[in-house]
């Protein structure tokens, strides 16, 4: 069962709404909330915290840049850009290019790392003897270093 926008929009959603709602955990939604990553919820007479639509907006929001590969931080930036209404997306446009960057660059090492992992088993026998150049390679002894 999906939760009226109404109830949302009038600020009276408790955190469990809003988990399932976000696809986040309370636990999640309470970390953001310290790290002052989201506008701190509202608090009812009995000091449950109290959701509206702007913090449901602000969850999903940090909820899908994780998803795509932003850090806390740039999660953090993303948020403050949300919520200013003078914001212009080329600011939006300049931080997504550059973490598209991020991971090309991630993509490279990846790369380097796997051809360097293909180029010691290549090295090694896989027999049943003791010796094992990729050991030796990547404990840094031995003279029987693969050819990386």
């Amino acid at each position: 069962m999906g939760l009226s926008t109404n109830k949302i929009r009038g600020g009276n959603v408790n955190i469990s709404d809003v988990a399932k709602r976000t696809g986040l955990t309370s636990k999640a939604i309470r970390f953001y909330e310290e790290k002052g990553l989201v506008t701190p919820p509202l608090r009812s007479e009995n000091g449950y915290r109290t959701y509206n639509q702007q913090h449901l907006n602000e969850l999903t929001l940090l909820r899908q840049a994780r998803q795509v590969g932003f850090n806390l931080e740039e999660c953090g930036e993303l948020v403050n850009l949300f919520n200013d209404p003078a914001r212009h997306s080329a600011d939006v446009k300049k931080r997504t290019l550059e973490k598209v960057a991020d991971i090309e660059r991630h993509i490279s090492e990846l790369q380097a790392m796997r051809l360097h992992l293909l180029a010691l088993a290549e090295s090694c026998p896989g027999d049943d003897s003791a010796e094992c150049p990729i050991i030796d390679n990547l404990s840094g002894c031995c003279h029987h270093k693969a050819k990386a």
